[in-house]
């Protein structure tokens, strides 16, 4: 009767829910639909965890609700990307809270061959922008995708150069997609739109620019980048919380440094000292560091990371890519995995050469 589109959506309405949950009952299940009518299945297979005794039921005002957020994202051509689709982005999916979900308008080009997220503060000065408009024009011909927030400022800068130099440009934005935020970038994020770009939210339909949101916001920015630039930046501020977000994600930080006087810098200053950033003072700095000066363009996120891995295989892969995993961490997290089966996974996945045995009864990756 309902398309999985609609069961998605109700499920991302569903209160009680952490996103790690939800993912998990998601991998077990293999749809949403499947979920509200099959939850003996997920349920049998996740029993063992406390977590998941939660009433995930079909109401009538979570049908009321996921309606309305249909006809909305009909009226406002919005489409929705989920955690199960091949084409959600491979580099955000590595991280431990990305969303289940998010709406966009436009291309949904979400793996491209090389993503920079661009940062900083609102308030631009003329040294900031200038800064950024060379480092961005070194980059130009090198197959390159940014990302940015949209705001004001740094932002908007990294967008508009980007359209200007003919890269690839996503905005992410801490409001629903009925509206931009900032006002005055409307006939930008047209601009972005008209230029095979795309505007991203996760966040429901109705939903202001609520300072909390933000937050949110940004560790989408971090996690679908390869590595981000800070341009310009006081101590404090929300491209700082960027920053440190897509450190613990493990991407590459550069910031642009200035004199020991400009206090719009401190923060960029901080990054280079701490050693969480490194010094950007040109494109080359970026191409060279990330291995991206060369003619040839490198190839897009695969979506499947190895051709001679099984589903399961690759599913154990993306877990233990975050880190050292346990046996144990592991049988966590693959629950539908009887011991039996888990054994056997990993011995394949170690005469592949993928997947390292390590002391304590670990595994890392091997490639």
């Amino acid at each position: 009767m309902y398309t999985e589109l609609f069961y998605r959506i109700a499920l991302n309405k569903t209160e009680g829910l952490g996103k790690s949950s939800l993912k998990r009952i998601l991998t077990v299940s293999g749809s949403a639909k499947n979920v509200y009518e099959f939850p003996e299945s997920w349920r049998r297979s996740l029993r063992h965890s406390k977590r998941f005794d939660v009433d995930i039921r079909l109401t009538d005002k979570l049908k009321a609700l996921a309606e309305r957020e249909l006809q909305l994202m009909d009226h406002y051509n919005v489409k929705l990307c989920h955690y199960l689709d091949p084409t959600y982005p491979q580099r955000l999916k590595r991280c431990n809270d990305a969303p289940v979900s998010f709406y966009y308008k436009g291309s949904g080009d979400f793996n491209p061959a090389r993503t920079l997220a661009v940062v900083g503060t609102r308030n631009a000065t003329s040294y900031g922008i200038k800064s950024l408009t060379k480092i961005l024009n070194d980059l130009k011909d090198k197959n390159i995708a940014t990302i940015s927030g949209l705001a004001y400022g740094i932002d908007t800068v990294a967008h508009e150069e980007s359209l200007n130099l003919g890269m690839p440009t996503t905005a992410v934005l801490g409001n629903g997609l009925h509206t931009v935020y900032p006002a005055t970038n409307k006939p930008l994020a047209d601009r972005i739109l008209e230029n095979g770009g795309t505007l991203v939210s996760e966040f429901d339909f109705d939903t202001g620019p609520d300072r909390m949101n933000f937050p949110a916001r940004n560790r989408i920015i971090a996690g679908m980048a390869d590595a981000v630039l800070v341009a310009e930046s006081a101590v404090k501020g929300g491209s700082i919380i960027t920053a440190h977000i897509a450190n613990s994600y493990n991407r590459d930080i550069f910031a642009i440094p200035s004199t020991i006087f400009d206090d719009m810098h401190a923060g960029c200053h901080d990054l280079i000292r701490r050693n969480i950033a490194a010094i950007a003072t040109s494109g080359q700095d970026l191409l060279e560091m990330m291995n991206w000066d060369t003619d040839s363009a490198p190839q897009a996120v695969q979506t499947q990371l190895f051709p001679e891995l099984t589903e399961d295989e690759e599913r154990v892969y993306r877990f233990v890519e975050g880190g050292k995993k346990t046996i144990d961490e592991i049988s966590e997290h693959c629950t539908d995995f009887s011991p039996s089966k888990l054994a056997g996974i990993l011995l394949t996945m170690e005469l592949k050469g993928v997947l390292v045995a390590l002391p304590g009864k670990s595994y890392g990756t091997g490639m």
